[in-house]
C-alpha cells in the first residue's frame, strides 16, 4: 500500500505503522525527505517546494499568499503523485490532496481508495468557523471553494473514508455520506513521550495546549475562570494567532503565555498542572487529551474535540457543551474543591490511555479495515461477476 499527504499530521505515523507490518510501498510527502524520521529513505518520495516556500511565507508574515500557495501545494503535490504513483493494493491519502492520484490508483492498479479526513465534514468545518468568527466581530475567510469542492468529490469518488472520532463521523453523517463509506479509527498516542512528571508546588493549575486561534475557543476558557484568576493559576502553551493578539488584552498579566515548547518537553509542563482544558469548536481528536491523561491529568473538553472517543464523561474527566463558559467553570471548580476527586480522575486517565494503547493499536486497526474493505470488494465483484 501507499500513503500520501502534503502534510505531517497522523499520516507519518500512519507510513510508519505500515512499514512495521510489512506493507508499505512508498510514503508520498510535501515535506523535505530528513522530516519523515523512523523510515527507510528508500520508501520515502518527496515533493518539499511549495511547502517550503508556504512555510516561509507563513514564517514571514506574508499571509496574503497563503491561500494561494496552499491552493498550489494540494495541486502540485496530487499530480506530482499522480505522475510517479507506484504499484499498490491500497492508496491512503490524507483529504483534499488525493482526488487524480485515487483515479490513477483504482484505475491502473485497481487499488482501493481511502480519503483521510482527520477533521470534521469540510462544509459543517467551514460553517461552524464563520459562525464563530461572527459571534467575536472578526472577519471571516472561508475554506478556499476550489478545496472544499475536491474534498467533495473525494468523499464520493473513494471506496473508504477513515475519520477519527465520533464526532466527525457524525458531521459526515449530518452532510449525507453514508455510513457504509465511512470508518472510525481513532489515533494512538506516543506513551513514549508522555508521562506524569513529579508536580513542583501546591497550586491548582490549569493546562492548555495548542493554538490560541477562534477554532479553539480559548476565549469561553478565559472567560469561564476569570473569576478564579489569583485563586487558580492558567497556562496557555501555544502559538497566538494574529487574529486572536486583540481579544487578549487584558489576559497578558494574569494569565501565562509560554509560547510553543518542543513536544520532547511538554510532558514537564503537563506535569505541573491540576488539570487540562480544551474548550474547542472544531478538532477531528485533539491528540493533546491524550498526552494530557498519559501525564495524569483528568480532562475538561467540549463534545467537538472527540472526546467521547478517548474518555468517559465523569470517570475520567469531564466533557462539556461548546460555548458554554458556565460548564466549564462548574466542572474546573469541581476539582477545584475536591483534590480526592481529581486525583482519583487522573489516576483513571492514566489507566485508560495505557488502556487504549500507542500507535501500534492504530496501525493493527487500519491494516484490519483495508482487509476488511479488500474482501468486501472481491466478494461483490464475485457476485456480480457471477450473475453477468
Amino acid at each position: 500500500m501507499n500513503v500520501g499527504s502534503f502534510g505531517r499530521f497522523h499520516t507519518f505515523d500512519l507510513a510508519r505503522q505500515m512499514y512495521r507490518l510489512g506493507k508499505l510501498g512508498s510514503m508520498y510527502t510535501a515535506y523535505p525527505k530528513w522530516k519523515v524520521d523512523h523510515l527507510p529513505p528508500e520508501r520515502v518520495r518527496a515533493f518539499p517546494w511549495w511547502m517550503m516556500a508556504t512555510s516561509a511565507a507563513s514564517r514571514f508574515g506574508v499571509t496574503g499568499l497563503n491561500r494561494w500557495l496552499n491552493w498550489r501545494t494540494i495541486d502540485s503535490f496530487d499530480r506530482w503523485v499522480e505522475a510517479g504513483l507506484q504499484p499498490c493494493d491500497v492508496y491512503h491519502c490524507l483529504s483534499a490532496c488525493g482526488l487524480r492520484t485515487h483515479r490513477v490508483a483504482r484505475q491502473r492498479y485497481g487499488a482501493l481508495t481511502v480519503c483521510d479526513r482527520g477533521s470534521s465534514h469540510i462544509v459543517y468545518q467551514d460553517r461552524i468557523l464563520q459562525e464563530e468568527h461572527e459571534r467575536w466581530g472578526l472577519p471571516y475567510k472561508h475554506i478556499d471553494e476550489r478545496v472544499i469542492e475536491r474534498e467533495q468529490q473525494e468523499y464520493a469518488e473513494c471506496d473508504i473514508i477513515t475519520v477519527p472520532s465520533t464526532f466527525v463521523y457524525k458531521s459526515f453523517i449530518s452532510q449525507g455520506i453514508s455510513a457504509k463509506k465511512l470508518r472510525k479509527i481513532s489515533y494512538g498516542v506516543d506513551l513514549e513521550l508522555f508521562w506524569p512528571a513529579k508536580k513542583r508546588d501546591e497550586v491548582f493549575r490549569v493546562i492548555y495546549v495548542g493554538a490560541v486561534s477562534v477554532r479553539k475557543g480559548l476565549l469561553y476558557m478565559l472567560e469561564a475562570l476569570e473569576p478564579l484568576l489569583g485563586e487558580i493559576e492558567i497556562w496557555v502553551i501555544g502559538s497566538v494567532t494574529t487574529e486572536m493578539k486583540p481579544l487578549l488584552l487584558g489576559y497578558e498579566d494574569r494569565v501565562r503565555f509560554t509560547g510553543p515548547v518542543p513536544r520532547s518537553e511538554l510532558y514537564e509542563y503537563y506535569g505541573q498542572g491540576s488539570v487540562f482544558v480544551l474548550p474547542s469548536l472544531e478538532e477531528g481528536l485533539a491528540l493533546v487529551q491524550a498526552q494530557a491523561m498519559a501525564c495524569g491529568l483528568p480532562v475538561i473538553a467540549t463534545t467537538n474535540t472527540g472526546a467521547e472517543d478517548l474518555f468517559t464523561d465523569g470517570i475520567e474527566g469531564f466533557i462539556v457543551p461548546i460555548r458554554s463558559p458556565e460548564a466549564i467553570r462548574e466542572k474546573v471548580l469541581r476539582l477545584y474543591k475536591n483534590s480526592e476527586l481529581r486525583c482519583g480522575m487522573g489516576d483513571a486517565a492514566l489507566r485508560r490511555v495505557q488502556s487504549i494503547g500507542g500507535w501500534n493499536s492504530y496501525g493493527d486497526s487500519i491494516s484490519e479495515t483495508y482487509a476488511d474493505a479488500l474482501r468486501f470488494r472481491d466478494v461483490v465483484a464475485g457476485t456480480q461477476a457471477a450473475h453477468s
